[in-house]
């Protein structure tokens, strides 16, 4: 399948359907099975590709049904952890913290199950989706290494190892998500080092989501990174890293977030085609991949199902437009 120019795509997550929100709490109760939540789990995320399709997106994803925390998911997946107890990551938004107990170590795939059962959902690539390495070791509690670096490195090995999985499993494209990168810029040299880890043996097009920082302190050096390309919220902050790239060509494929997926408000179709358009000063077509800030979980179903739409709508006035200047 030919990927169009200025792909549409989305960051990860959805919003939950009730349903399965419910069975969760089922679960954790101890009231339902594992494979009754599992069988929820797929449905949910099936109606997700489903919209998807319907949508017009063009590089899909699972939208997360199946995991709680992008950190909580994949420690609990890893010899060597344990979960602590609730911890607020932001406003009134809670996780259960990772706890690094003794040496890390990935006993089986932990998303390649679930990579598989989306692709056959689909003739439309799916991402691979992976919580980086250096997130990984800023999210946890560190009782066993001897330092931060030994801890995210040892991250970095068992990412690795599930990257090259979903590689051999037929992931075109696997995002390594590393939020807390823009968090501290005097950490820039690990971040890139981990990751460095993670990619060196991947053919698939690689990807990392990085949101929510102090760009101005890790720009340039965050184009180091060893990816293919890095994904950016630029919605949120009126599109003003527009203006680093003016004065430092931003040199690798974007994926440009043009929606705020912290907002109920749904932007207009001529919102999106202004940022686009901007971002097409600074940038050339075949660099743009057009998706939301974030990922989308945060949302009502419905608010999530708007502003993907006004994406793809959008993201396809824009390709008329480039079409006919080519003319």
């Amino acid at each position: 399948m030919t990927t169009p120019l200025l792909p549409t795509t989305t960051v990860g997550s959805f919003p939950k359907p009730e349903y399965l929100l419910t069975a969760r709490t089922q679960y954790a109760r101890g009231q339902i099975t594992r494979d009754q939540l599992k069988r929820l789990e797929q449905q949910a995320t099936t109606e997700w590709i489903r919209t998807q399709e319907e949508l017009g997106i063009d590089i899909l994803v699972d939208g997360e049904m199946y995991r709680g925390d992008m950190a909580t998911y994949f420690a609990e997946n890893l010899e060597g952890t344990k979960i602590s107890g609730l911890v607020r990551s932001y406003g009134n938004r809670y996780y259960r913290k990772p706890v690094v107990v003794g040496p890390l170590r990935r006993p089986r795939a932990i998303t390649v199950e679930w990579f598989e059962f989306v692709q056959r959902q689909t003739k439309k690539p799916v991402k691979g989706m992976l919580t980086g390495p250096y997130t990984m070791m800023d999210w946890s509690f560190d009782e066993n290494y001897p330092n931060r670096r030994a801890c995210a490195i040892a991250f970095a090995e068992v990412i690795r190892q599930e990257a090259e999985d979903l590689q051999r499993a037929g992931a075109q494209y696997i995002q390594i998500d590393e939020p807390a990168v823009s968090v501290r810029p005097e950490e820039m040299d690990l971040a890139i080092e981990t990751m460095g880890l993670v990619t060196k043996n991947l053919r698939a097009k690689t990807i990392t989501h990085i949101c929510y920082g102090d760009f101005e302190q890790i720009y340039p050096k965050l184009l180091q990174i060893p990816v293919d390309q890095i994904d950016l919220e630029l919605a949120n902050s009126n599109f003003d890293l527009l203006e680093l790239f003016k004065r430092s060509p931003f040199t690798k494929e974007i994926g440009l977030g043009v929606v705020d997926v912290h907002s109920h408000r749904v932007e207009s179709e001529e919102f999106v085609i202004a940022g686009i358009r901007r971002a097409l000063k600074v940038l050339k077509p075949e660099q743009i991949y057009v998706d939301p800030d974030c990922g989308l979980k945060t949302r009502t179903p419905q608010e999530a199902i708007d502003k993907l739409r006004v994406i793809v709508n959008a993201t396809r006035k824009v390709r008329q437009e480039l079409e006919v200047a080519h003319v």
